[in-house]
């Protein structure tokens, strides 16, 4: 089980011809084949709609909000009051940024190590081992 975090989903749409956006593809591909199991929060769902709506339209961020949902073998994880209280933790001791830290939260409340993200950021995550979309 690997966190699937929303650059991942945001890349394979923004930068399709990149080599970012092509390893986010292939990522993609090996979850809906179930190659690999993946989790992600709530939270994705809104970055992926805002970025693509900023980048592009409307039309296109309820497209991909709509196939983001759907997404197979994908758990969308609920930011609870345990996340919330994690993510607080994660924030003081590691000083990164709230949506960051809900992300991570939410992988280490799952017992899920693995982190595919281009964000490097979340490289002192010690709990987590990121893995960036360039070594996909």
């Amino acid at each position: 089980m690997q966190y699937i975090d929303s650059n991942v989903f945001i890349y394979s749409v923004t930068e399709p011809e990149s080599d970012k956006g092509i390893a986010a593809k292939n990522t993609l591909i090996k979850v809906a084949k179930g190659e690999t199991g993946g989790i992600t929060s709530v939270l994705t769902w809104d970055e992926v709609v805002w970025i693509i709506k900023k980048a592009f339209n409307m039309e296109l961020a309820i497209l991909e909000g709509r196939r983001f949902l759907e997404f197979p073998n994908v758990k969308i994880v609920t930011v609870d009051a345990n996340i919330l209280y994690s993510a607080q933790k994660l924030m003081e001791a590691y000083k990164i940024a709230p949506r960051d830290s809900i992300h991570a939260a939410t992988a280490i409340t799952r017992n899920v190590t693995e982190f595919i993200s281009d964000d490097s950021d979340l490289d002192i995550v010690k709990e987590l081992k990121r893995i960036p979309l360039s070594r996909r």
